[in-house]
């Protein structure tokens, strides 16, 4: 008997003999990104495994930076004689933002694509101290 959802992610999973027990689901290492500190700024390293350079786009906003990254089904379908039965490559957008701070400015910002990772340099750049007291009181 076949139950879906049960043991797999699908209940045709299953009845094809797919191991998706074994498979990790795309969101949870998608953009897997590692942040180092340094004495002169951040280094970024950030998986895009298969993306273009011209699929990525990095932007400065209101102290955001954000990296997003798209890609089109179309562009990995191959003239095949036969029929998709299971597709596992990401197509669609994906999107994240760091806070860097209202001071860093585009240029500031050094970005390199070498062998699926994005490593982005983003420099120190000092910070205005927040007025007062900043600590959230707690309720209960």
């Amino acid at each position: 008997m076949l139950m879906s959802g049960l043991f797999g992610e699908d209940l045709f999973d299953e009845f094809w003999g797919f191991p998706t027990h074994e498979l990790a689901n795309i969101n949870d290492h998608v953009m897997d990104t590692d942040v180092l500190e340094t004495k002169e700024g951040y280094e970024l390293d950030m998986d895009l495994p298969g993306f273009k350079k011209d699929q990525i786009n990095i932007t400065l906003e209101n102290g955001y930076m954000t990296v997003s990254a798209a890609r089109d089904q179309e562009q990995d379908k191959k003239d095949t004689h036969g029929k998709l039965i299971r597709q596992e490559r990401y197509a669609g957008t994906l999107q994240r933002s760091f806070y860097v701070g209202e001071a860093v400015k585009r240029e500031d910002v050094k970005a390199k694509l070498e062998d699926g990772v994005l490593k982005l340099s983003i420099p120190k750049k000092d910070l205005k101290a927040l007025p007062g007291n900043n600590t959230i009181a707690i309720e209960g």
